[in-house]
């Protein structure tokens, strides 16, 4: 009994992870969605997977900084660049939302080398819809 005692119960060792195959990709979508606040630029491929992201915030500028053009094409040249690291060549370009970067944004996207296939804007537009909130009073 007192050898049971001091033998050591060993946790089972974690299943072994293959390492994945990165994928290449030729063709992608890119979705840009510019706020009053911020841009975020997302990569992603045919079937609507995203692949890479970046946005004015994560590329270290903040507060009112966030929300200029040139924090927009900063945040797109970095998408642009780890989506070539993948094997983009074209692109469909979706934009949504008015906010200061959206064409800035674009003519980075269009600076990196990729071919632009198609430009699409998905900006919501109430039908009068929802009453608006009122003005704000400065």
């Amino acid at each position: 009994m007192a050898e049971e005692a001091t033998k050591t119960t060993e946790a089972p060792a974690a299943p072994v992870r293959k390492k994945s195959k990165k994928r290449r990709l030729t063709e992608a979508n890119v979705y840009i969605n510019a706020t009053y606040n911020n841009t975020i630029v997302s990569v992603a491929d045919t079937n609507g997977d995203v692949v890479c992201w970046a946005s004015s915030g994560g590329c270290g500028f903040r507060g009112t900084r966030k929300a200029t053009p040139y924090a927009a094409s900063v945040a797109a040249e970095t998408a642009m660049g780890k989506a070539q690291s993948f094997g983009v060549e074209k692109v469909h370009i979706t934009v949504k939302g008015i906010g200061s970067g959206r064409d800035q944004a674009l003519r980075a996207v269009s600076g990196t080398g990729v071919s632009i296939e198609s430009i699409k804007d998905v900006t919501a537009v109430p039908h009068n819809g929802c009453r608006p909130r009122k003005a704000r009073r400065v």
